[in-house]
């Protein structure tokens, strides 16, 4: 059986990877490829529960170990009973942020060991990594406003989370975090201009999914 692959769509909040991740998905469907679409955190029941906790519940006042621990349980749960066995069964996996948030945003945003947050990941993932991260690079005075419900066609998005409301100094350490890992896995991570139409940004895409597919 053909191994499955992850993907993974990482950047700010608003850089626009529901939307890509969205046209991925119909185009995986044209091109008859079997795939499954989920994010971190709450891609399981455990990690719904997880999110509430961590996104919806400023009140807490989660400090950032804690953060970095809730995020790896969800994380743990997500791979051991939904990623791992689809990769297992040869489909692709497309996930909402992975592996390289957690060095991100609890790494360099939050302060934390860089060199704990990776091996917590790889314990929680077991040993699993992204073969293709698709980075879309925001300019962080663009957080709020892309992030503002009133902003959105639908006017649907999730209630304002908790690391939109951070100040845009955390969204700057967060978008240096990605742009050091992406210097350091150029060949797994690929960034794209996120201010760019999401039309090109899908045409780019497309382009590093198909590369990815068509390698043994």
């Amino acid at each position: 059986m053909e191994k499955g692959r992850l993907i993974s769509f990482e950047g700010l909040d608003g850089a626009g990877k529901s939307t890509q991740m969205t046209m991925l998905a119909r185009w995986l469907d044209t091109q008859h490829v079997p795939f499954i679409q989920t994010r971190e955190p709450g891609g399981t029941s455990l990690g719904n529960e997880i999110r509430q906790l961590l996104l919806n519940r400023p009140e807490l006042a989660i400090v950032p170990l804690a953060e970095a621990f809730l995020f790896q349980a969800d994380r743990a749960q997500h791979f051991a009973t939904l990623v791992i066995p689809a990769l297992q069964e040869g489909k692709l996996v497309l996930t909402d942020r992975c592996f390289d948030a957690s060095i991100a945003y609890q790494g360099f945003a939050r302060g934390l060991d860089i060199a704990l947050i990776e091996n917590l990941s790889l314990l929680a993932t077991q040993g699993y990594k992204p073969d293709l991260t698709v980075l879309l690079d925001l300019d962080p005075s663009q957080v709020q406003h892309r992030t503002d419900t009133a902003q959105t066609l639908t006017g649907m998005r999730e209630e304002r989370k908790r690391f939109d409301a951070e100040v845009e100094t955390f969204h700057q350490r967060v978008r240096e975090g990605f742009l050091a890992l992406a210097r350091a896995h150029p060949e797994r991570i690929k960034m794209i201009d996120a201010s760019q139409t999401p039309e090109d940004i899908h045409r780019e895409i497309i382009s590093l999914v198909e590369a990815l597919l068509q390698a043994n």
